[in-house]
């Protein structure tokens, strides 16, 4: 609390006792307030002043410094019997005043509204840089609070994919200050941090990367999460890390995500880099397939670049090299997959249409986003949100995307697999949630070292499956030698990573028939099919694809590539 506002109170305590003491409580009360009170010392030390300047004081006499209006002394007599040095209350008071007149046209209610009305007036600008400054520092972009509305919108996850320095994170917060979500102000002071690191390009995917370490290597290395509005969605935006060695963290985003933008860069060289064997634009491609993504849009980013300039040539070179395999990779050409020219940088063809580009004529991206259709989802399924993430704040907090079922407050649920029954006590976005939406739960009777991320969240009447073993169809898609069983690999399935093996080939699979082998096979290559038994190190939670395809389709990781990818086609029980 302001000291300002105590110290009336202590004065008029002070007011009986006899003038000597009166004095020195004001003396004190000075010191406390730090205030500069050399015009004031002798006209407290004076017993006599005390009754002549309570009578003497009309209401109409202008104050000894002449900078109190006659309207605040009025106001001031009024209030309080006569008090020692009644002036300088009175300023006090006018101060009061100000700053809630200051506060009100703010609009915003607290602090909030204090500093939003402070900060567009000339005079009080330079004042409030630094306390502003403080604030930003807090990773507000990663969270943004959800507006009141939300709930009524449609929820879509889109996670931006794509080969390392393409421009995703860049792309993220240009939407986010396009659509309003962060302040200009905050833009401005990454701008000068960046410059000062001569990184003057990577400022506005500091909105989006808000680790330090992610700021001084210019690499996502975790999923940032954003919101965005618009007319008629609320979208999460999860930030994938375009390099090699973070793809498990990419996988854990692409698994929540029902639509993916994968981000190409036009310029010279960069594209090719990305595209040919060994860059990310085709592992990530084929790993948001693989994680259930059906709608693919292909931003071809850094349009602006002198190399390219606009060019409908280069454009559609990217795109003639890019469909046939995405093609391959599982997405139909007519109707998943949708091109659109950009610039990150400059928010070219985000939100408004580009002069420079005369020959795209569909919509912006923002605008594009808002004209898909509505998803379809179940809410009368059971409860199954996969946890993406844990920590603790005042209580065990947890991350993740209802995948099915509807949750509400103070809700009873059971964490799979290791069956503890915890409370749902508070939901960031609202009273209740349905699926598709990523959400922060506050979770109540369960502590956050019993969590791991893979964990998966249910109905206690209908919890979902756990074990270790199961069979499942793997198509081989890039390895060197032949695998056979008691092979070792990272298994990614929804957001849970766990060591499996491979203990037993089953039989092929005949990739244009679906003819199944009559022998087992000793051992599979490369571009095979094979239906395999695999056994987990530990317990998971899974369900078959057919009954859940969220909880059933997984990738096989090793030495740090994709080898392979799968559906869960059936449960074996744990022999007793």
């Amino acid at each position: 609390m302001d000291p300002r506002d105590t110290a009336p109170d202590s004065w008029e305590l002070e007011e009986d006792a006899e003038a000597p003491a009166a004095a020195a409580g004001l003396q004190a009360a000075f010191a406390a307030l730090n205030v500069n009170a050399k015009p004031f010392v002798p006209n407290v030390n004076a017993a006599v002043f005390v009754p002549s300047f309570a009578h003497g004081g009309d209401a109409e006499t202008p104050a000894p410094d002449g900078g109190w209006t006659p309207h605040a002394l009025r106001l001031q007599v009024s209030l309080t019997p006569p008090v020692e040095n009644g002036g300088l209350e009175a300023d006090m008071t006018t101060e009061e005043e100000t700053w809630e007149q200051k506060e009100e046209p703010g609009g915003g209610g607290g602090g909030g509204g204090v500093q939003e009305g402070l900060g567009e007036g000339d005079a009080c600008e330079e004042g409030m840089m630094m306390m502003e400054e403080e604030e930003e520092e807090m990773p507000v972009p990663k969270i943004a609070p959800a507006p009141p509305d939300a709930p009524k919108k449609e929820h879509v996850n889109v996670v931006f994919i794509g080969h390392v320095d393409a421009g995703k994170s860049t792309i993220g917060g240009q939407i986010m200050y396009l659509t309003g979500m962060v302040e200009k102000r905050t833009l401005e002071k990454y701008e000068r941090e960046a410059k000062e690191k001569n990184r003057e390009t990577w400022y506005l995917s500091w909105a989006l990367d808000t680790n330090q370490e992610e700021r001084d290597k210019g690499k996502t290395v975790e999923v940032g999460r954003a919101y965005f509005e618009t007319e008629k969605k609320h979208f999460t935006i999860l930030d994938a890390p375009g390099h090699k060695s973070f793809v498990p963290n990419m996988i854990g985003g692409a698994s929540q995500a029902d639509l993916a933008v994968l981000v190409i860069s036009a310029r010279k060289g960069e594209f090719e880099t990305g595209f040919e064997k060994g860059g990310q634009t085709r592992e990530h491609a084929m790993l948001a397939k693989t994680a259930g993504v059906k709608h693919l849009i292909v931003l071809v980013n850094k349009m602006d670049d002198p190399t390219v300039n606009w060019s409908l040539e280069r454009y559609e070179e990217c795109k003639e090299k890019l469909v046939p395999f995405l093609k391959k990779v599982g997405f139909n050409p007519k109707k998943d997959i949708y091109f659109m020219p950009c610039s990150g940088l400059t928010g070219a063809n985000l939100k408004d249409p580009v002069s420079e580009c005369p020959w795209y004529t569909g919509l912006p991206f923002i605008s594009h986003l808002d004209s898909l259709p509505n998803f379809t989802r179940s809410n009368d399924g059971p409860v199954r949100l996969p946890i993406v993430d844990k920590y603790k704040d005042m209580g065990t907090v947890i991350l993740g995307k209802l995948e099915s079922g509807c949750i509400s407050k103070a809700q009873q649920l059971v964490m799979m697999p290791n069956r503890v029954l915890s409370l749902l006590s508070d939901d960031v976005e609202t009273d209740d949630a349905c699926p598709g939406e990523n959400l922060k739960l506050r979770l109540k009777g369960i502590e956050e070292e019993e969590i791991l991320p893979g964990f998966i969240l249910c109905s206690p009447d209908n919890v979902c499956h756990s074990g270790r073993t199961f069979d499942a169809q793997i198509v081989i898609i890039e390895h060197k030698s032949i695998i056979c069983p008691g092979y070792n690999a990272v298994l990614h399935i929804h957001t849970c990573i766990e060591e499996v093996q491979i203990t037993a080939l089953i039989c092929l699979v005949d990739k244009k028939s679906g003819e199944k082998s009559k022998t087992r096979p000793r051992f599979v290559k490369q571009d095979q099919v094979c239906i395999a038994r695999l056994r987990a190190a530990g317990v998971i939670c899974l369900e078959t694809f057919k009954d859940f395809p969220q909880m059933g389709r997984f990738t096989l990781r090793d030495e740090g590539k994709t080898i392979a990818i799968g559906k869960v086609l059936k449960l074996v029980p744990e022999k007793d």
